[in-house]
């Protein structure tokens, strides 16, 4: 009798001690690849006479594609800012373009982050690769340490590039400094320690544009190998953003052009990224997101390797209107590839709609983390978690859309909104078709071809009135979605 009793008590006590325990979470990678259009992946009808993306359309097979996934802008640094915080950029003071190389960092200190809020859960985190956000709290100086930077907004490590791929530091960052400086002393322009590269003359390892993709990608094996679980990895690499240039391994393997092998060489680096998890063990605890921050080149105006793809008849943005910077669905609709085995069916097809900046409330809830309450963090992001799983099909509530310009605009579902009011006192007249007010009808006319504004005044002023309450408050997250 005692020894069943002591069993009992013991069976009781292991089930406490299994309730008390918390669930385990996966490790989280998000690859924001840069410019990389919808149309541009073999698993979202790229032409397979023009460019193959194996890896990349082995990773849809084994999780979830997603075909109504958009970026918050047109833009790099406003959807890398919304991506990071929940919040859109356009509610700071980076009303239009981006930030540039010597700007200061552009997220507050004390805003949370995606990162923040999964440190404070016990994971590991890295951001490496392309950051276009600013360091410091002023103009940089990059002799000087650079701080604040990535690791005052929640990363334990920050290896990459200070704005494009090409940009004129012609360095590498990690943590608080340039990589490798051996002085402060600044060659003038064109005059260089290393090469004959038209940097801004460091006294530091000059990049190489041909090698900075697997450089980067070392990076990230480098810091994998001695993380403990769980991690996550903010991943952020140059391709398919121009400067195109495709390594030796992969030059000449398209029939689109350097374009094509650009693509290839981000193709192939995701996959070298898959084969590291695979070896490691480390794939089936992990959630894989592959993305991008805007569309990709539609026209290009000056010569650009680009064009050479698009005469080839590569549509690079899929079936959607124009491409980055401008305000039409071409700019914001992106692949975004998911993979959590166990978690996410593979091989399924995902038509629910999920922005960028639904990212830090998504991903907290894979931690099993609150997001901030409204109005302290995270203010326009929703959590979407269900809608990868399958598990829930809500609506998606009213996305806000910002042009390189600063136009904004209203994506309802079905409707589509534009505000058509630029903030840039220098748009291009070349995009002046933007600056008016608009409506489509997304459903019946994907591709933006008939403005049906004249047609649905009603629609028209709702959506305009959402839009200012939006800006009032300033959140999005739980405002009812007009009729």
């Amino acid at each position: 009798m005692q020894v069943a009793l002591l069993l009992l008590v013991c069976q009781w006590s292991a089930a406490d001690d299994r309730e008390a325990k918390p669930p385990l979470v996966p490790n989280i990678i998000v690859v924001l690849a840069d410019d990389l259009g919808y149309g541009s992946l073999g698993c979202y009808g790229a032409d397979p006479g023009l460019l193959q993306t194996p890896n990349l359309d082995q990773l849809a097979s084994e999780g979830a594609r997603l075909t109504e996934a958009s970026t918050p802008a047109s833009v790099c640094s406003p959807t890398r800012y919304a991506l990071l915080t929940g919040r859109y950029c356009w509610r700071t003071s980076l009303k239009h373009g981006v930030v540039r190389m010597h700007d200061p960092l552009h997220i507050e200190t004390n805003r949370p982050t995606v990162a923040s809020v999964l440190k404070q859960a016990g994971y590991a985190t890295a951001a490496i690769g392309k950051w276009h956000l600013g360091y410091s709290d002023r103009s940089v100086n990059f002799t000087e340490r650079l701080a604040p930077g990535p690791l005052e907004i929640g990363f334990d490590y920050h290896f990459g590039i200070a704005s494009n791929h090409g940009d004129g530091s012609g360095v590498f960052l990690e943590n608080h400094g340039v990589w490798g400086l051996r002085s402060k002393t600044v060659q003038p322009f064109g005059v260089q320690f290393y090469g004959d590269r038209p940097f801004m003359g460091l006294d530091a390892p000059q990049r190489v544009d041909e090698d900075v993709p697997i450089e980067l990608l070392a990076r990230v094996t480098s810091w994998l190998d001695k993380q403990p679980s769980p991690f996550f990895l903010y991943y952020a690499p140059v391709e398919p953003h121009v400067p195109v240039t495709p390594s030796r391994a992969v030059a000449g393997t398209s029939k689109a052009g350097p374009y094509g092998d650009w693509v290839h060489e981000l193709d192939r680096n995701v996959g070298r990224l898959m084969d590291y998890l695979d070896e490691r063990g480390l794939a089936e605890d992990t959630l894989l997101i592959v993305t991008s921050d805007n569309g990709g080149e539609h026209k290009p105006t000056r010569k650009m390797e680009s064009v050479r793809a698009i005469e080839a008849g590569l549509a690079i943005n899929g079936p959607w209107r124009a491409g980055k910077q401008t305000i039409y669905e071409g700019g914001f609709r992106v692949p975004l590839i998911a993979r959590w085995p166990g978690r996410i069916q593979a091989g399924t097809t995902v038509d629910d709609a999920l922005n960028l900046v639904d990212l830090p409330a998504t991903l907290a809830a894979v931690a099993n983390q609150p997001a901030p309450a409204p109005g302290s963090g995270f203010e326009d992001s929703v959590n979407r978690l269900p809608e990868l799983l399958g598990t829930s099909h809500e609506p998606r509530t009213c996305q806000v859309l910002q042009s390189a310009d600063g136009v904004l605009a209203v994506r309802d579902e079905r409707w589509k909104w534009i505000e058509g009011k630029p903030t840039n006192p220098d748009a291009p007249k070349n995009r002046s078709d933007e600056f008016r007010s608009q409506l489509y009808d997304l459903q019946s006319d994907p591709g933006e071809t008939r403005d049906v504004i004249s047609l649905h005044t009603d629609k028209d002023a709702r959506l305009a009135g959402w839009l200012d309450q939006t800006r009032a408050i300033g959140q999005s997250r739980g405002l009812p979605v007009p009729p």
